[in-house]
């Protein structure tokens, strides 16, 4: 569960429902009735186990959010899959009419499923392969697999694995340190330091414009460095 912003609320619920179900749930601290459904949508939710993800939207501190849900009355919940509402109740529900509300939404697990949620959750190799020969692109076992690569040098194979499947967030972050991690001046030189260093040459360098992208991917959109750095970029390149 993670609580979504108008600022974040694009990439954490529209971009991600196209992966998998989104459940929004928009309350407030004031709400009573708020406070008695969210335990209950973390449980169901938590028990399906990655197949659908919840997200919390405080109505009071993001208005933009609301707005766009038409939201006259909270607690209200919204199921968000492909980048759409696909169902949706209004006002505090029991529990097994909540369970069977995401129960709608949660495709039934296969065996590729569970070996996947099983080696991403060990970190073990073996169960993540046996998912990948049953589904060579599984948005779980691909990822997963290709951070165990990483982690051990087989960057070829890792790079490989992940033009399987979609572009997100989080390929393009394990992408990026696919790329970076033979570069030994990486390993040992920081991250600031290397940035500085690409910088006067990034408009004209295909390869370090590529390795300052990459930069910015492992430090993640929420580092400050990361804005500083492509407003820099930015004004090199234009």
């Amino acid at each position: 569960m993670i609580d979504v912003t108008d600022a974040t609320f694009e990439e954490a619920v529209l971009k991600r429902s196209f992966e998998v179900p989104v459940v929004v749930d928009l309350w407030a601290p004031w709400c009573g009735p708020c406070t008695s459904l969210g335990p209950i949508l973390e449980q169901v939710v938590g028990a399906t186990d990655g197949a659908v993800e919840l997200v919390k939207v405080n109505v009071d501190e993001n208005p933009t959010v609301s707005a766009g849900f038409r939201v006259q009355s909270i607690p209200a919940v919204f199921a968000v899959r492909d980048g759409a509402v696909v169902d949706q109740f209004i006002g505090a529900q029991p529990e097994a009419e909540v369970r069977a509300f995401v129960e709608r939404l949660a495709p039934a697990r296969s065996e590729a499923d569970i070996l996947a949620s099983a080696g991403a959750d060990a970190g073990a190799e073996e169960p993540l392969r046996r998912a990948l020969q049953l589904e060579s692109d599984h948005p779980v076992a691909v990822p997963a697999l290709a951070a165990l690569l990483i982690a051990r040098g087989d960057t070829d194979e890792a790079v490989t694995l992940l033009g399987r499947v979609p572009e997100t967030a989080e390929t393009r972050r394990l992408l990026a340190e696919a790329r970076l991690a033979g570069r030994d001046d990486v390993a040992d030189t920081e991250v600031t330091d290397l940035l500085d260093g690409l910088l006067d040459r990034v408009k004209d360098d295909p390869d370090a414009r590529q390795e300052f992208l990459d930069l910015l991917e492992t430090l993640g959109p929420d580092d400050p460095r990361t804005v500083t750095y492509r407003k820099l970029l930015t004004s090199r390149l234009f």
